[in-house]
């Protein structure tokens, strides 16, 4: 093989998307709240965007201008008198900048209206904080200074809270060891198990437990009900307790199955997970982008949820700018680039507004029976399907759906949530996963727990009311659901 360097010419096909279709597509994936903070950024880097705000004293302007004869207000004599408090000559004064901009500032100010709305997002915003829970690590450093403890033992105690995860329940997975020095005496050592006793001892209770099984039992105080029977089940029979093999934990104990079953429900009232409580939980707060209610025909009608978003326009001060001749060549650049942007910020936004609307009202004119009749009765449905019927790529239709959310008279879900597949029942009409899994749960539910259904069991009684599901399905769609084997649910109290 011969390596040379030169020129030759090629042709070929090649696909850019142009800066102005990514900015698009940005924004049309953007949910609501998202959408309201790219506003304000786009604001605050480009001065040609302003807010354009609905004034309800404009009719009434309107009106007086339409007066010849009326003097208008910068008509009006301005007279100073240092005799009275002449509030309507200072006023206006104080508004000249406003409504002549060229003459007092190069770059618009902001309205009234605009700093009041941003004023009340701030406070909203401030007002919504989360308050600061009292950590785990506080919570249990707190217990142990009220405590009469040797700096040492002390010392040994606070690390040994340090290294406890709440979000994996206060566990001590780290050894005892990997606490200490590599050169830790054997006093150490122990002083290191004392401390870890220390620790055990506090609130909440089964905290530092080095597994489930010590969790559960540093929770058991004598005199509470079923207390040897708990530790004995806990000691040596939860993974019986796990599989429900019952039968077997009365042949090993002596135990009668009445008395498991009774011991099992006190051992339920603990916590496999005593901090828990301690972990963040921060709830997002859902935000819908469009909602759908019923019009006076009785058909169900998509509206946005986009009045926090601002309606953009571009300033008609930098307009006058560029038209009058006076820019540098500089400015003229700068507010050309500007003006361009604004531009395309504008028009995608209105894009997003048409084909967010658009892609909603097609799915909710699929998804009828989902709201009339309830879950249930969600029809299968493809983002294809959708995409044909609006005249868009499947892409977009993708990107529109986005963490998007939808308010209907049934709840908020993410318009995700009616797109499902399906499968195609005895007399050929397609029936989505979400109605098997709703069939699944009310077999489980009605079945005699005795003699609870096996998977095989439940793929037959679905074929009986003509859904023809693969045994591989309904273990999938069990786990899923959280449902236990069918050795797992059963009741051995009456065999």
């Amino acid at each position: 093989m011969r390596l040379s360097l030169g020129q030759h010419l090629a042709q070929v096909q090649t696909m850019k998307l142009a800066p102005r279709m990514i900015q698009s597509m940005e924004i049309l994936q953007l949910p609501v709240m998202a959408l309201q903070e790219r506003i304000e950024q786009e604001m605050n880097d480009n001065p040609l965007l302003e807010v354009l705000e609905e004034d309800p004293a404009a009719p009434e302007q309107a009106e007086e201008r339409e007066n010849p004869d009326a003097p208008t207000e910068d008509e009006k004599e301005l007279v100073v008198d240092g005799e009275h408090n002449n509030v309507e000559d200072f006023e206006r004064l104080v508004n000249l900048n406003q409504d002549w901009p060229d003459q007092f500032d190069e770059r618009p100010r902001p309205s009234a209206t605009r700093m009041e709305e941003e004023g009340d997002r701030k406070h909203d915003a401030m007002a919504n904080v989360v308050d600061r829970p009292l950590s785990l690590h506080d919570h249990l450093l707190h217990q142990l200074g009220e405590l009469e403890l040797d700096e040492a033992l002390r010392g040994m105690a606070v690390r040994i809270v340090s290294s406890l995860d709440p979000e994996d329940g206060g566990y001590l997975r780290s050894s005892l060891d990997d606490l200490l020095p590599p050169d830790a005496s054997a006093e150490d050592r122990a002083r290191a198990e004392r401390a870890l006793e220390v620790v055990q001892q506090l609130d909440p209770p089964g905290i530092a437990a080095r597994d489930l099984r010590e969790c559960l039992l540093t929770q058991l105080t004598p005199g509470m009900p079923c207390y040897e029977e708990l530790k004995t089940l806990i000691s040596a029979h939860l993974e019986d307790l796990r599989d429900n093999r019952l039968p077997a934990i009365s042949r090993a104990t002596g135990y009668s199955i009445a008395t498991i079953q009774t011991v099992w429900e006190q051992l339920r009232k603990l916590n496999p997970k005593p901090a828990a409580a301690f972990a963040d939980r921060v709830v997002p707060t859902v935000t819908p982008d469009v909602s759908v209610d019923r019009d006076d025909e009785g058909r169900y009608v998509v509206k946005l949820e986009d009045d926090r978003i601002p309606r953009l326009y571009i300033s008609e001060y930098y307009r006058r700018r560029l038209a009058s001749g006076e820019a540098t060549n500089d400015e003229k650049e700068f507010i050309k680039r500007k003006l361009n942007a604004a531009q395309w910020l504008i028009e995608s936004i209105e894009q997003r507004r048409s084909t967010l609307l658009r892609v909603s009202q097609a799915i909710v004119d699929h998804q009828t029976s989902f709201l009339d009749l309830g879950p249930e009765h969600i029809e299968t449905l493809k983002m294809q399907q959708i995409a044909d019927k609006v005249g868009v790529h499947v892409t977009t239709v993708s990107r529109a759906v986005d963490d998007k959310w939808i308010q209907t008279p049934r709840g908020i879900f993410p318009l995700k949530r009616f797109f499902v597949g399906g499968t195609v029942s005895a007399d050929g009409e397609e029936v989505a996963w979400d109605i098997i899994r709703i069939k699944l749960q009310e077999l489980v539910d009605k079945e005699d727990k005795q003699h609870p259904y096996s998977d095989d069991d439940i793929v037959r009684k679905m074929q009986e009311q003509g859904l023809k599901v693969a045994r591989r399905t309904v273990t999938k769609y069990r786990q899923k659901l959280g449902i236990p084997s069918s050795r797992q649910r059963r009741d051995w109290t009456a065999s």
